[in-house]
Parts: structure tokens; C-alpha cells; sequence
């Protein structure tokens, strides 16, 4: 794809600070990326403005084509993330690097109306705390873009983030929205950087610093087919979605990760007792050769999940997938010793009957495992 120079925009002959960042998360956008910018020029051809794209190191060269576009046009820049990925963290990042006055965020597939931006403007310069583009309110719809089953799911999603939040919003999953720098400022402390929906990590965080007075404007907006490629959405954005919720109704204390990282444990339960019943029953191994067994094939299935799934954003390939398996089997070890240790204690001081004290151990081996493997296998 040929790129060329653009005329400088209105005013901006001499560089200037822009008035608003547009931040765009990519992976594997690479088509999507010159028509975008087109797209942005057009509609704030008035507005003093800075695209800043954030590429988590895209296989299909997105990050290369997006710095020849930047060598072109002053007003585009690309920060190339290698060894960190995922969504909310790429925004988090793009909006930290600003220097406008406001951050406004965009996904790259061109299902987001650009169009909309200088209303979103305006009203953050009213005096909005947040302004989100939304499919559900007013003229705005999901219809062209989503099929049946996105939009059912993504009303549900709306329903519990409600609940989260205490506001009155139609789209708070959307990843279309616009603020002031300063109040990003406020409240990056307490963003997660895991996970894929971070307006709603941005409304609950900023509500609670606001005392429950944030301002929020919506501007609707029609949600349009994909420009070029697929669709990021998985099971894994969704788990991702209900460890967020589950994460700020426990104010931090529950790590998005650590939901994932429970979930896989109790998995690797399930794959354990199979694993048993096949060794013992099936191939004739005495009991202590299939539960060895069984506990080498659940650790594998559990490492292999929570790389996959649990830290996708710092997965584990070729030597360091071995080196970081191998560390998993000693880490998990000493959580069975901690298990045991916690569980034993708990017993034999009278303290809870026999089921409840293998629950608390439990509960001890799979936070021991979390913390350290954290700091050892996935650092």
C-alpha cells in the first residue's frame, strides 16, 4: 500500500500540542490502519488532534506500516509494545504517553463512527467527566455490526456492568469513548491492566474518587461492520469481562488473573481425577503410580491452560515454554506441602471439621501457586 503525505492540518503548519489523542490498540490491523487515519483526518479537520497507535507487536507488520505513516504525517505516532499484550493495557499505555488536554479511544476495524469525535469533544469541553459513543441509546445501533448472539451477550454485559456501577448508561462495554487527561490521571492507580472492557474499569474507578457525581454524556452512534480482518472477540474476553466485575466488587483484592488462575486450578481437578480413575482402573497402575500420574497431567494441563488463557499476555514460547513448565512443577509442589501443612493444622486444632479444612487448604495451594508462579514462571 502506497502512503503520501497529507496537507498539514488547519493551524498546525507549526507543530502545536493537539487538543485530543486518539489512541488505537492494534494487533494484526495492518489494512485497517491508512484508511482509519483518513477516516480521523476528515472528521476533525478542524481539531488540532494526534493519532497514537499502540501495536502489541502485530505478526502482519501493523507496527511497521503505522511508523511509515508517521514518517509521512507529523501527527501519528506508534508505540511498539514487544513481550506485553493486551487491550486495556495498550490504552492505558497510549493515554499515558499523551500530552492533550483529551484522550479519546478508537478501535482500528472501523466499527466505531469517527464521525462523532467532534461532538464527543464538545461535550467533554462542556463539561462531561466521560463521553461514550453508544450503540443503545438515542439513533445508535449494533445492528450492522453485531449478529444476535453479540448483541444479546453484550446487553447482558450492559445489565451487570449497571449493577457494578450505579449509573444510568446504555453502552457501558463500549470501547469507543472520550476523556479529559486529567481525570485518566485520577484514576490510572487503580485501572487493571488485564482484560478487554476499560471504560467500565474507568467509570467504577472514577465514580468512586467522584463520590458518585461523575458526569457521563452518550453519543449515539451506528456500529458498522468490520473494515478488514477478524473479530478479537473470545471465550477468553469474556472471562476476562466477568474476572474484571468480580475483581472490582472485591476493590482489587481479586486480581482479574487470579479468577482465571482459580478457574484453571479447579479445571485441572477434574482432569486429575480422570487421569486417576484411567490409571488405576483402566491401565492397572497401583495407587501411588496413578496418582503420580495424575497430579503430572493435571500441573501439565493447568501450566499449558494458564498460559494460554490466564497470562495470554505474557505467554510462554519455545525455550522459555519448557523453563517456565519445568519452574510450575516446582512451584505447585510446594503448594501441595502448603495445602497439606494449612489443612492438617486446621484439623487438628478442632477448628473446622475434615471437609472444611481441605477447602482452607485448597484455598492456601492455589493462592501460594498464584503468588509465586507470578514472580517465577510468568514474571
Amino acid at each position: 500500500m502506497s502512503i503520501s503525505a497529507s496537507p498539514a492540518q488547519p493551524g498546525m503548519a507549526a507543530w502545536t500540542t493537539p487538543v485530543l489523542s486518539v489512541i488505537v490498540p492494534t494487533f494484526n490491523e495492518r489494512d485497517n490502519i491508512a484508511p482509519l487515519i483518513e477516516k480521523l483526518e476528515a472528521a476533525l479537520k478542524d481539531t488540532a488532534f494526534e493519532v497514537i497507535i499502540v501495536d502489541d507487536n502485530s505478526p502482519d507488520g501493523t507496527a511497521e506500516l503505522a511508523k511509515q505513516i508517521a514518517a509521512k504525517k507529523p501527527y501519528v505516532r506508534c508505540i511498539h509494545r514487544v513481550g506485553r499484550r493486551g487491550l486495556s493495557s495498550a490504552c492505558i499505555e497510549g493515554m499515558a504517553s499523551s500530552a492533550a488536554e483529551y484522550v479519546a479511544v478508537i478501535d482500528a476495524d472501523h466499527q466505531h463512527d469517527e464521525a462523532i469525535l467532534p461532538d464527543m469533544l464538545r461535550r467533554a469541553q462542556a463539561g462531561a467527566d466521560v463521553v461514550v459513543g453508544s450503540r443503545y441509546t438515542g439513533e445508535g445501533s449494533s445492528d450492522e455490526g453485531f449478529s444476535r448472539r453479540r448483541q444479546a451477550g453484550s446487553k447482558l454485559a450492559t445489565r451487570l456492568s449497571g449493577i457494578l456501577t450505579g449509573k444510568s448508561l446504555s453502552d457501558p462495554m463500549s470501547g469507543f469513548f472520550l476523556i479529559s487527561r486529567d481525570l485518566f490521571n485520577k484514576v490510572v492507580p487503580n485501572l487493571s491492566r488485564e482484560g478487554f472492557k476499560i471504560l467500565l474499569d474507568i467509570i467504577v474507578s472514577a465514580n468512586a474518587k467522584a463520590n458518585g457525581q461523575l458526569s457521563i454524556a452518550e453519543v449515539p452512534y451506528t456500529f458498522r461492520p468490520r473494515f478488514a480482518g477478524e473479530s478479537k472477540m473470545s471465550p477468553l474476553i469474556v472471562a476476562q469481562f466477568l474476572g474484571l466485575i468480580v475483581s472490582k466488587i472485591s476493590r482489587g483484592i481479586l486480581p482479574t488473573s487470579f479468577l482465571l488462575f482459580s478457574l484453571v486450578g479447579a479445571s485441572g481437578v477434574v482432569v486429575h481425577m480422570a487421569m486417576l480413575t484411567l490409571a488405576f482402573e483402566a491401565l492397572d497402575f497401583n495407587f501411588a503410580n496413578s496418582q503420580l500420574v495424575a497430579t503430572l497431567v493435571a500441573m501439565t494441563t493447568n501450566f499449558i491452560l494458564n498460559n494460554e488463557l490466564t497470562y495470554a499476555d505474557k505467554r510462554l514460547r519455545g525455550r522459555r515454554f519448557w523453563i517456565g513448565l519445568l519452574s510450575f512443577y516446582i512451584v505447585c509442589s510446594f503448594g501441595t506441602l502448603a495445602n497439606v501443612s494449612v489443612a492438617s493444622v486446621i484439623y487438628e486444632a478442632n477448628l473446622a471439621n475434615f471437609f472444611f479444612a481441605g477447602i482452607a487448604g485448597a484455598v492456601m495451594s492455589v493462592v501460594f501457586n498464584y503468588s509465586v508462579t507470578r514472580v517465577f514462571t510468568w514474571r
